[in-house]
């Protein structure tokens, strides 16, 4: 990110207006790949594009390696980064930003009538998810994505976090893993109230 040299006149200075609308644009871009007109975090400025993605990055390989010696709920080794249903159209997502973090169940049928019956069947399995996780949960039948798509959600938030900094990592592994084992061992037994939609 450009630095903003100063113009010194007789008695005044001025900012290199085309250096300032560098650092305007660069910063009206970060703000659209994060979602509007969000407050960027000072820690997350201190990085470039390229060092924001290593940091990502280098979150994920350190969750996914803490993960790894953990066993599913049927006792296999598990991919827990990129966690297989076995159902199309339903992921288990974890999320994580500047601002906060988030696991989700997430129903991304492009059809929205099957989409709202998948939905229906969450919602027949409510009490038996939340007795899992131990906690309820915020229930999307309507939800629009970042890149607009339309989806349900299912979804629990952890804020403030920021994965740009290594301080927060702790907190977010500690969001993350109980969860995603509590979602294991529900699926493990509510993925056969789905099998006539499969």
């Amino acid at each position: 990110m450009p630095l903003l040299p100063a113009v010194v006149g007789p008695g005044r200075r001025q900012v290199n207006q085309p250096a300032a609308a560098a650092v305007k644009a660069s910063l009206n871009s970060i703000r659209h790949e994060y979602g509007g007109n969000m407050r960027l975090s000072p820690l997350f400025l201190m990085y470039s594009k390229t060092e924001a993605a290593q940091l990502r990055q280098a979150f994920w390989t350190t969750f996914g390696q803490y993960m790894a010696p953990v066993p599913s709920a049927e006792g296999v080794p598990t991919n827990w980064i990129n966690y297989k249903t076995g159902l199309k159209h339903v992921y288990f997502r974890l999320r994580a930003d500047v601002r906060h973090a988030t696991i989700s169940i997430d129903i991304t049928h492009p059809d929205e009538g099957l989409r709202e019956l998948f939905f229906q069947q969450f919602l027949e399995l409510r009490r038996m998810l939340e007795e899992s996780l131990g906690e309820a949960w915020t229930w999307e039948p309507q939800f629009v994505d970042e890149n607009g798509q339309t989806m349900s959600r299912i979804y629990q938030e952890l804020r403030p976090a920021n994965m740009f900094d290594r301080e927060d990592w702790p907190k977010l592994i500690s969001f993350f893993k109980p969860r995603l084992m509590a979602l294991d061992e529900f699926w493990s037994g509510a993925q056969y109230a789905f099998d006539d939609l499969r």
